[in-house]
């Protein structure tokens, strides 16, 4: 289980907030980028990355953990085969993260989140 460190709740309870987290990183990968809040993109991208970095291990391990965070096998083998290879010599830093200006609805601050390539 990968936990999240970053001090924001997104006004929702921690289960709503892991569960939040597996569905938009299931997103990211399968999609590379996508547009959400931007206190949403910052949780995502600590997370996404601690994800990519588990999994660029390769070994039984990382395969479990990924399984049990992203509930999608077509998304864990594009993780394992284009992602890792994608980023085996980056030590970090997978994510961007483009500021998009405000939502007219409720005038929350939209934001892009996207893989690197």
């Amino acid at each position: 289980m990968i936990k999240t460190y970053n001090g924001s709740k997104l006004g929702v309870t921690s289960s709503h907030k892991r569960a939040l987290l597996r569905n938009l990183a299931t997103d990211l990968f399968l999609h590379e980028k996508i547009m959400t809040t931007l206190p949403k993109a910052k949780e995502l991208a600590s997370y996404s990355e601690r994800l990519i970095t588990k999994a660029k291990k390769t070994d039984l391990s990382a395969v479990r953990t990924l399984h049990g965070e992203i509930n999608n096998k077509n998304v864990v083998k594009k993780v394992f085969g284009v992602l890792v290879p994608r980023y085996a010599k980056r030590c970090g830093g997978y994510t961007q993260i483009f500021k998009l200006g405000y939502r007219r609805g409720d005038n929350s601050e939209i934001a892009l989140i996207r893989l690197v390539l």
